[in-house]
């Protein structure tokens, strides 16, 4: 079956509500990269010198040497950037994203950051591209990390960032005992619940736009004043959603030998007090937001319809076209993903079906179903769907005159068209109903089909409703 495993809708229009703890209207996760003395180098094993995020612009790797510009860059950062960060932030929860090697390598930097009850999560075994290593050896990578941040900082991670990841790299991750998130993806403002090897696993969502990498990319912040807007622009943003009932999470990037440099730490100073001056702020590491999110938003069991067997795909949604099922079969064989698991995202799915069925086909789906307040429903023969929705509309419960006219019309409606009145009587009250029919019955029949095949995608919509979260 073809299934399309991207999660493009997330939580949809509608957030989670109550968020926060405390009714906070904003959570500001600050990140603090350590990757100096983990980076590529024959120092530490590896082919060519790094060239990622430095100062030098359009910097390449140097194979078989060692690049001495480089190493003192990112040396910059152990000796003086960590240490003015960590006297400007060791009253705020901050976490460390710790690659192991560079943690072993900087214990005076280690003990500092547990000194200021920071959070180190691991940040993989070395600061390098995973993308081409094979699942078992970056595995046995994941296993040295863990093992080396457990001797280095007396505990195991219990959060995890690789950054530089692969394909595999966020199920690797999840295999760890006691993780309690993964920080691996860019595509939300608030953590979610993905199932991975039948285990739900916490995801914490990071960034690369707030983030000071950007120093030192192309299209980037060229002074202090630039990055420290776009926290503002950022953080107001945010704040105004939260005030407005849907709270979200700031994540913030930082490395030692960026933001580190004084020129930019005081950008990094100003939004800070500028966002300590609102109310309702939460800083918290991102184990915090991680225990949150578990005891206040746990995983639900909701249904995953583009991941059932056929079989239970079609049981679970044959009655949702009346008397239909052939629509569910064909539905199933499309291109279905995550974005098909809610009531919305289904229903496209089956409306492609029937907008591309033939006109016979349509007229089969017409035909099928029920008079409006007509015999079967008299001998209570209807579906439990359709007994639900004319109940609704009060077609139940009729005078003898109301009956009647349901009966006189319903006659003239089939005869001239050849299928009977459909309407979502979920939409309407008995008396719109009444007043549709009468309006309704004089249309040409081709004028009358497209209405009524609008009005059969609109019941389905909302049988899937009640039929999923």
């Amino acid at each position: 079956m073809k299934r399309y495993p991207r999660n493009m809708i997330g939580y949809g229009p509608t957030t989670p509500e109550d968020t926060w703890q405390n009714g906070a209207k904003i959570a500001i996760s600050l990140v603090l990269n350590y990757e100096e003395g983990g980076e590529n180098s024959l120092l530490h094993g590896d082919a060519a010198s790094e060239a990622f995020l430095s100062e030098i612009v359009g910097a390449a790797a140097w194979p078989g040497q060692r690049h001495w510009n480089m190493e003192s860059i990112y040396e910059y950062g152990a000796r003086a950037g960590f240490w003015r960060l960590h006297r400007m932030l060791s009253d705020l929860p901050v976490t460390v994203y710790g690659v192991a090697t560079a943690l072993a390598r900087s214990p005076e930097q280690v003990a500092a950051m547990q000194d200021a009850n920071w959070e180190i999560a691991s940040h993989g075994l070395k600061w390098i591209e995973h993308k081409d290593m094979s699942k078992g050896d970056e595995r046995a990578q994941i296993a040295e990390a863990v093992a080396l941040h457990t001797e280095v900082t007396g505990a195991r991670p219990r959060g995890w960032y690789t950054g530089r990841c692969s394909m595999n790299t966020v199920k690797l991750a999840a295999e760890i005992p006691g993780l309690k998130y993964i920080s691996d993806t860019y595509d939300d403002e608030l953590p979610y619940w993905m199932n991975i090897n039948e285990r739900n696993v916490c995801i914490v969502p990071y960034t690369l736009d707030v983030n000071d990498m950007r120093f030192a990319t192309h299209q980037g912040f060229n002074s202090g004043d630039q990055f420290e807007n776009y926290l503002r622009d950022t953080f107001d943003c945010l704040y105004a959603e939260g005030a407005a009932g849907s709270p979200k999470m700031m994540s913030i990037g930082l490395h030692c030998r960026l933001i580190g440099r004084p020129g930019r730490a005081q950008a990094l100073q100003r939004f800070l007090e500028y966002a300590q001056s609102h109310k309702d702020v939460w800083f918290a590491t991102r184990e915090q937001i991680a225990d949150h999110w578990k005891t206040a938003h746990p995983p639900l069991d909701a249904p995953t319809p583009h991941l059932m067997p056929k079989h239970e795909f079609v049981e679970a949604y044959g009655g949702i076209f009346e008397h239909s099922p052939w629509i569910v079969e064909r539905a199933f064989d499309l291109e279905l993903g995550p974005a098909h698991d809610s009531a919305i995202g289904l229903h496209n799915a089956l409306c492609r079906v029937f907008r591309t069925a033939s006109t016979d086909e349509k007229l089969t789906v017409l035909r099928a179903h029920p008079d409006l307040a007509g015999k079967l429903a008299a001998a209570k023969r209807l579906t439990e769907a359709s007994t639900a929705e004319q109940a609704s509309a009060g077609l139940d419960a009729l005078t003898d005159q109301e009956r009647a006219d349901f009966t006189g019309l319903n006659s003239m409606y089939i005869e001239k068209h050849g299928f009977p009145f459909i309407i979502a009587v979920r939409d309407h009250t008995k008396i719109s109903i009444l007043q549709a029919f009468k309006q309704r019955i004089d249309h040409r029949t081709d004028q009358e089909i497209i209405e009524a095949c609008r009005q059969v995608e609109r019941i389905a919509l909302h049988r899937l409703k009640v039929a999923l979260p």
